[in-house]
């Protein structure tokens, strides 16, 4: 069921103020009183970018708590804690400029036949042993790539394992789809 247009803006609003206050101090915004959706155990991403580059991304397909307060969490998390940007951390300066992302899963479905998944529709979250990586159905349209290359390239570049480990029976490949949207 798709997000109303006041549920999706009041999530951009969670996340910006969790952004806000991850880079400049002050107090983590408090979801309040939540219903629907937005207090369900839902899988989120949060992803920041300054004029179209990466400046942070994280998510969850493992809730702790509902929506709502995972949002604020990934926000917190992917403008401190995206380890790729420790070295390049956002700064103040930054946060007008900063687009905020957000993208709600839907419960994710094991696949037998991971080859068969809808380019651009399905994400995609492999796992193997402990070694674990995901793509968001974006990632294979904005890389112009078919589902064995989206497949090949989770495995080798986000979870450390061959690019075609995701052909084993040892390794469990599971489909989502995300409702993304922006402020």
């Amino acid at each position: 069921m798709p997000l109303t247009d006041k549920e999706r803006k009041r999530l951009v609003a969670l996340a910006s103020a969790a952004v806000k206050s991850q880079i400049c101090g002050g107090p983590v915004p408090v979801a309040g009183k939540t219903d629907g959706i937005l207090s369900e155990m839902r899988g989120c991403f949060v992803t920041l970018t300054n004029s179209g580059r990466l400046r942070g991304c994280i998510g969850t397909f493992s809730p702790r708590l509902p929506l709502a307060e995972m949002i604020i969490e990934m926000a917190q998390a992917a403008s401190g804690q995206d380890s790729r940007f420790f070295s390049d951390p956002i700064t103040p300066g930054e946060l007008d400029a900063l687009s905020i992302e957000v993208s709600v899963l839907s419960p994710l479905e094991e696949t037998e036949d991971p080859a068969s998944l809808e380019v651009g529709k399905d994400g995609i979250f492999v796992v193997s042993g402990a070694q674990s990586g995901c793509f968001l159905p974006e990632v294979a349209t904005d890389q112009g790539w078919g589902a064995e290359e989206f497949l090949s390239f989770c495995c080798a570049h986000k979870a450390g394992l061959p690019p075609d480990a995701w052909k084993s029976p040892d390794t469990k490949v599971y489909l989502f789809t995300s409702e993304k949207f922006h402020g």
